[in-house]
């Protein structure tokens, strides 16, 4: 360090100034200081060792940029003594404070700061702000005594400074300040205190703090060192059990049990968990790696520091983005968005997830999964799917115990596992196959887990500890409730989903459908262009559907014939029309057909419709005489309620024979056998009454039934046509089959609303209340040719689908 008593002149010209965003470089003080802003290593890799500098301080040190206006008016001329590269760019630097000065005009900007300054006198020692030398010198004395009571290395060195050279008071006070290690704002009151005297009363203000706060710190660790005596004697005995653990090659476990430790610990755990979790740490640590129990308790442990006790997903609550976002992704279903939104609203305003959890229930392909992706991504929730379908076994959703070889949680705790966070959607997908077996029934299970009045405390019998589901938003999905248990059924909130109509479908393969396939098959959007001709033949002659599932499938079809002629083309662009004429090149044949009018060419046909857990289908109802005794054979695989409607359908046809016109001597001559094609699929359900004494009624009397006409509805003895269920999937059925009239029970008027506006213009229906009003709609006047009792062939194949009917 250079001698304090030599003058030093300030040169005539500018000096370089670098401006340090923390920490003061007083003088006759030597300090060490990384340097990384572009203009300060430009400015230090210009210095030699020797040369002297500006040090000045910024006000604010969170500037990145500052300017002049932004660093302290009072800076320190400072002589570079050292200067070592840490790394690219960054460097470390060792001054030494020579004196205060003024900071004066700036000189030039690039490539670093130029400024000119000035010497910083102190006041005289007559002047009114200065102090009684004498009374200087007993401060500085008295600062270096207190100074060896909080810091005594640092006042012994002082004081054997002082020793050899005496030094001025101020500058005693300018050593003590950087010796204390005060925050940066305190340095820079120090700075700014030009007058010796002050800058000695300040210095004594802040190195009594100090004490005070060294007094305070020894009373804490005083008080903390017996509460942290046992701490201290597990962690040695910790140390020592990794060092034996570590001669007997075990000491990664240790590694890895620290590790474990540290996830538990941040996991932010509630009061039970922590409880266990203590206890079975200190089982882990007394059982070796060798014993099996001891890798259970470790999977254990695992599972509970990966469930997410306290981690949440910030919730988009704006509901005008959950129905853009719904709109982007599927079009139509205007009354099941409508729902959607209603349900989300109540969750906002209540604050609160308690309620009727959402269930979305249609047909195959007709967006219900993709309805629950899209609310995960308009609110923020990530989505976890769990399928539930074909499950049996009651630990499937509760989990296994853990005395069981192979446990393992439930499908609920590992869902929250895989979201990390405990506000996930949860999407209990085919929740109507869930199946009952001798393992206990799965159904029963998911109660707590649906029933937000318990659900807060849900206990998964692996975990064996009570986890919060109350903030997951649960969405159930299904084809169908009628085989859902009614305490289940009663915590959800239906949302039915009905089929698709023709132009609704056209709109979803353009919008939706044709893109994705084409992406999928590496084709650009003007790769293939498909017509509305095509479209509109592909779905009613290639697909029968509810959805768009086997839509897909179809367009999938002509991408891959041309995605085959793009990859044998030598620039592999290609671009492909494809109209209705070119589907039998693409797709083959045409695979369904309008069987209505071939069906009831005949007399005793009747078209019906059903309602399947895939959507609505068209039945046909077949009747036919040959001689013998009154005897009724029903056949195609029907159930007994529909084998009712059949004889109760026969029961008025002869009790009110003379009334319909068909001879009364007919129980005793002949034989009738109704059949209902399709005979390997399950059939059943009341709704075919009507139909069933439409055929019968048109065979005995030899009119037939109008080929554009379908019916559905329940029949009593007296004739009185009772409503029935699923009618708008047997009306959409209806549509896509090509007819445009319907016999409804006049009951079923108000589901007519359910029905999209283009359908209802584009179909009549009757509605009716007794069966002579269903003879008067369904039968042509006129009376065909006479058929010959013995009918043994059918009119037309049979057109099969796959599942049951519900008719």
């Amino acid at each position: 360090m250079s001698d304090p008593r030599r003058p030093v002149s300030l040169p005539d010209g500018p000096l370089p100034l670098l401006p340090f965003r923390e920490g003061v470089v007083f003088p006759q003080t030597v300090v060490t200081a990384p340097v990384g802003r572009k203009k300060s290593v430009e400015l230090i890799q210009s210095l030699a060792p020797g040369d002297l500098l500006i040090v000045g301080l910024q006000r604010d040190p969170k500037t990145r940029d500052p300017s002049i206006a932004e660093l302290l008016p009072v800076a320190v001329l400072a002589r570079l003594h050292k200067l070592e590269r840490v790394r690219q760019g960054h460097f470390q630097a060792t001054f030494e404070g020579i004196t205060r000065v003024a900071m004066g005009d700036l000189v030039s900007v690039h490539p670093f700061w130029m400024v000119q300054a000035r010497p910083l006198d102190e006041p005289e020692p007559e002047s009114e702000a200065s102090s009684d030398p004498t009374e200087l010198q007993a401060l500085a004395e008295l600062l270096v005594e207190q100074l060896e009571l909080v810091e005594p290395s640092a006042g012994v060195e002082l004081k054997l400074r002082r020793g050899k050279t005496l030094k001025p008071p101020g500058e005693v006070a300018d050593i003590v300040a950087s010796s204390l290690g005060l925050p940066s704002e305190k340095e820079a009151q120090v700075l700014l205190a030009v007058d010796s005297g002050q800058r000695l009363r300040l210095v004594h203000r802040l190195l009594a703090e100090a004490k005070v706060m060294a007094d305070v710190k020894q009373r804490i660790a005083r008080e903390m060192q017996g509460e942290m005596g046992r701490n201290q004697r597990e962690m040695m005995l910790r140390q020592q059990l990794r060092a034996i653990q570590k001669e007997l090659g075990e000491g990664e476990e240790g590694d890895d049990l620290d590790a474990l430790r540290t996830r538990l610990d941040e996991a932010g755990l509630p009061e039970e968990p922590q409880k266990v979790v203590e206890r079975e740490l200190g089982r882990l640590t007394r059982i070796g790696p060798s014993q099996a129990e001891h890798q259970v308790i470790r999977t254990y442990l695992e599972l509970i520091a990966d469930l997410p006790w306290s981690a949440r997903a910030e919730v988009n609550e704006d509901l005008d983005e959950v129905s853009k976002q719904l709109d982007a992704d599927h079009y139509g279903l205007d009354e099941v968005k409508k729902r959607i939104l209603e349900h989300l609203a109540v969750r906002k305003m209540t604050k609160s997830s308690h309620g009727a959890v959402l269930s979305l229930v249609g047909p195959p392909g007709v967006g219900k999964t993709s309805l629950g992706q899209s609310i995960a991504d308009a609110t923020g929730r990530p989505l976890v799917r769990v399928a539930l379908g074909g499950i049996r076994d009651e630990a499937e959703v509760r989990g296994h115990r853990r005395t069981y070889v192979g446990a393992l949680p439930g499908r609920i705790i590992n869902a929250l596992k895989r979201s990390g966070v405990k506000n996930p959607i949860v999407l209990l997908d085919e929740i109507d196959k869930l199946n009952q077996g001798w393992m206990g029934s799965p159904e029963a299970a998911l109660l707590e887990v649906l029933d937000p009045e318990q659900n807060h405390a849900f206990t998964d019998n692996y975990l064996e500890l009570p986890f919060d589901l109350s903030e997951v938003f649960f969405i159930g999905t299904a084809n169908t409730l009628e085989g859902v248990a009614a305490p289940l059924r009663d915590r959800l909130e239906i949302i039915e989903l009905g089929g698709y109509t023709v132009e609704e479908k056209l709109h979803i393969a353009r919008r939706h459908l044709l893109p994705d396939v084409l992406e999928k098959h590496g084709l650009g959007t003007d790769s293939v262009t498909v017509t509305d001709d095509a479209l509109v033949s592909i779905i009613a002659d290639y697909t029968r559907e509810a959805g768009v599932r086997q839509l897909k499938r179809e367009l999938t079809r002509v991408c891959r014939v041309v995605t085959l002629e793009a990859a044998r083309s030598s620039d592999r662009k290609i671009s492909v029309r494809v109209d209705a004429g070119d589907l039998l090149d693409y797709l083959g044949k045409t695979r369904f057909f309008s069987e209505a009018a071939e069906r009831t060419s005949v007399p005793g046909v009747a078209t019906g419709l059903a309602w399947t857990p895939t959507g609505g289908d068209v039945l046909f109802i077949e009747t036919s005489r040959m001689p013998g005794n009154g005897r009724l054979e029903i056949t195609g695989k029907l159930g007994d309620v529909m084998k009712e409607s059949a004889r109760a359908a026969l029961t008025y046809v002869r009790s009110n024979a003379a009334r319909l016109g068909v001879d009364p001597d007919v129980r005793e001559t002949e034989d009738l056998h109704i059949h209902v094609p399709a005979g390997a699929i399950p059939k059943d359900g009341p709704s075919a009454g009507v139909t069933i004494f439409t055929a019968l009624t048109s065979l005995l009397t030899g009119r037939r039934v109008r080929a554009d006409t379908a019916m559905t509805g329940e029949v009593t003895l007296r004739g009185r046509v009772l409503p029935v269920g699923g009618i708008k999937s047997k009306l959409l059925a209806a549509h896509r089959a090509g007819l445009t009239r319907v016999i409804l029970p006049e009951r079923n008027g108000r589901d007519l609303d359910e029905l999209p506006e283009d359908v209802r213009n584009a179909m009549e229906f009757v509605l009716v209340s007794d069966m002579s009003e269903v003879l008067d709609a369904a039968l042509e006047d006129v009376v065909a040719s006479p058929s010959p009792v013995l009918n043994g062939e059918s009119p037309a194949a049979s057109r099969t689908s796959g599942g049951s009917l519900g008719a």
